[in-house]
């Protein structure tokens, strides 16, 4: 017989894991799991519904494939077959959005204690008289162990995650990796604020200083976003993903989903102290002979995570909403060890940089990514983006000629050389420049000019090395290293020439 559980608390949860042998506690106290075959996010297998409301509006590519309705009609017919035959199903009602002008509320069904205990981390609690009268929106079904038929249910695979906008219904199958769960409602997001709303969404951490000073930071996973924005000298806003409006920035989660490879205590204090009890740690390994986690042990995946509660992090905001930002940064993993570890863009150049997104894939962030990779990701999260990436880009126009804002770009990959010659910048260096930033320390500084990329180069910052500052004087061959800065240009170029002539459908483009 079904059995049916409702809103369960993390404790309940993470019990229910254990006794089903499909987690064990460390020695904090924490739930460990492995989430099988997926330990990272599998892109090419998100699909949107293609029907009247999308067609004409959704930016179809490899990250949007289309799927007709009556596939994905089939597909929820038998992923609900396929729940209504399982021994127990877990179910949440949340919200996602700490705006309550603009948050969205789901019902979420898990197949898997553990699914659920990660949904109620990352997503919002209702209170006790919300609860009463609450009617979500969206509903997720959450079936890691459905594996659907390409013929008949038109995916690529048996995995996948297929979003119904004129449904509200995002289903998943095939893959236990919870972070789809986040990335899909994330995908929901940047379709219904930019279009109905006019609110910008980003792919971005934020936090606040004591000052009420707002500092957003762009990046895809793995670049720094929520190592970065976990500072106890400021408020945390949130790690991962935010909105932009009128009044300021809001959260779009609950929690933080940050990665644990190599994590040290002294170097992020904050995420190691949020590894207690009611926190999620994927695809881990112990100590031999105990429960203690070794997190330089990346024989599953280096893409380890742990999810838990924002109020984890003991200088996070309570309501996670703040004001106009005063600084942008734009987090860059350069894995060639081309870009300056700090330097300031002008309007003109944010919206550049922002269109071309570039970084490194981090290896495990991504299924197949095992080292990494350069890449173009329109507005640092293209995998994420229903819409034209000039959509967004022009929001963000509209914002920065709104407020007072300063933009930096951050290198957060190498120095010295590429990867495999060089080494990576360290943590207190990229916290020292952004701190310099934040405190206006780089205001009054000289400033060069890179001579390949137009970027302003701040040629002194407390607690930094001034040898580090200037790329270039970093590689032991500057012949070598300027020659590779201008294949990177063209590289640069080239891009940005497909994005300005990808089709706009009926969206205002920017530039």
């Amino acid at each position: 017989m079904l059995k049916r559980y409702f809103q369960l608390p993390f404790e309940k949860l993470v019990q229910q894991t254990v006794e089903r042998n499909e987690g064990i506690l460390n020695n904090t106290g924490a739930l460990v799991i492995n989430t099988g075959e997926f330990t990272g996010r599998s892109p090419d297998d998100k699909f949107i519904v293609k029907d009247s409301l999308t067609e004409d509006v959704i930016d179809w590519n490899r990250f949007n494939k289309p799927i007709s309705n009556e596939h994905f009609l089939q597909l929820k017919h038998d992923v609900l077959s396929y729940l209504e035959n399982c021994s127990a199903l877990w179910t949440r009602y949340a919200y996602a959005g700490a705006n309550p002008a603009h948050r969205i509320g789901l019902k979420i069904v898990n197949e898997t204690p553990a699914g659920n205990h990660f949904a109620a981390n990352m997503f919002i609690a209702p209170t006790l008289a919300e609860l009463e009268n609450m009617a979500p929106e969206w509903t997720i079904l959450h079936a890691p162990g459905f594996i659907a038929s390409p013929p008949a249910h038109g995916t690529r695979q048996g995995n996948f995650t297929v979003i119904s906008f004129t449904h509200q219904i995002i289903i998943i199958g095939g893959s236990a990796y919870t972070g789809e769960l986040k990335k899909a409602v994330f995908t929901v997001f940047n379709f219904i604020l930019p279009f109905y709303k006019n609110v910008l969404t980003m792919h971005c951490s934020a936090n606040e200083g004591k000052g009420q000073d707002t500092a957003l930071f762009f990046g895809l996973s793995g670049t720094g976003k929520t190592t970065l924005s976990s500072d106890p000298g400021r408020h945390l806003i949130g790690d991962d993903e935010h909105g932009w409006d009128n009044d300021g920035i809001f959260n779009l989660e609950g929690g933080c989903y940050a990665k644990v490879i190599n994590l040290c205590e002294k170097q992020e204090p904050s995420i190691f102290n949020a590894i207690k009890p009611g926190a999620l740690v994927e695809n881990t390994r112990f100590f031999e002979g105990t429960n203690q986690v070794n997190f330089s042990d990346k024989t599953i995946t280096e893409n380890t995570r742990v999810s838990y509660p924002v109020h984890y992090i003991t200088a996070a905001k309570e309501e996670s909403l703040s004001g106009q930002p005063k600084n942008i940064f734009f987090l860059t993993c350069d894995s060639y060890g081309l870009f300056p570890p700090l330097s300031k863009l002008s309007a003109e150049q944010a919206l550049y940089f922002f269109l071309s997104g570039y970084t490194a894939k981090i290896a495990g962030t991504e299924n197949g990514i095992t080292e990494p990779k350069a890449t173009f990701s329109a507005c640092f999260g293209a995998p994420f983006l229903p819409l034209n990436p000039k959509f967004y880009a022009r929001l963000l126009k509209e914002k920065l000629n709104e407020n007072k804002v300063n933009v930096w770009m951050v290198n957060t990959g190498w120095t010295g050389g590429s990867y495999g010659i060089g080494k990576r910048i360290a943590i207190n260096h990229s916290r020292a420049l952004i701190s310099a930033a934040l405190s206006e320390e780089l205001d009054n500084t000289v400033y060069k000019n890179h001579p390949v990329f137009p970027l302003a180069i701040p040629q002194n910052c407390p607690g930094v090395p001034q040898e580090i500052l200037n790329p270039w004087e970093t590689w032991a061959d500057q012949k070598e290293y300027f020659k590779a800065a201008e294949d990177l240009a063209m590289c640069f170029e080239k891009n940005y020439h497909q994005l300005s002539e990808a089709p706009a459908e009926k969206l205002q483009t920017v530039i």
